[in-house]
């Protein structure tokens, strides 16, 4: 019985420096998942609190950055357009180039970015309500 219990001993003692070595890899995509849950409800905590704040300073600056980044993507894609023909038609030629985006658009990316997380969500049947 006890050659038993040390082959048992040893089967798990294998088992353990296996999977130290070679991991499971879907128990790797599992904590990952989890870990990543975890930082996304965090966020989604300090986001629900600062949007409650009934201090504008506080719960206004994500839309605020919302509404700079979509007017100023209106202007690129449409306004600059529109008002050199507007000044083209007045007999003007002006010649008004779109703004830089390279810095905004990671801002107004990492603001859809979380619209997009919550559409993965239901699309998955994980979210909520």
């Amino acid at each position: 019985m006890s050659d038993l219990t040390g082959i048992g001993a040893v089967a798990d003692l294998a088992g353990t420096v296996i999977s130290k070595i070679w991991p499971d890899k879907s128990e790797q995509e599992r904590q990952q998942l989890a870990a990543a849950v975890s930082l996304v409800q965090g966020q989604m905590a300090i986001n629900q609190a600062e949007a409650s704040n009934p201090n504008t300073f506080v719960s206004g600056w994500r839309p605020a950055i919302g509404w700079v980044c979509g007017l100023a993507c209106a202007w690129n894609w449409v306004g600059v357009s529109v008002v050199n023909a507007l000044a083209e038609l007045a007999g003007h030629t002006l010649s008004l180039a779109p703004a830089n985006t390279t810095e905004m658009m990671p801002v107004l990316l990492g603001l859809l970015g979380l619209g997009g997380l919550r559409t993965f969500e239901k699309v998955q049947g994980v979210a909520r309500k």
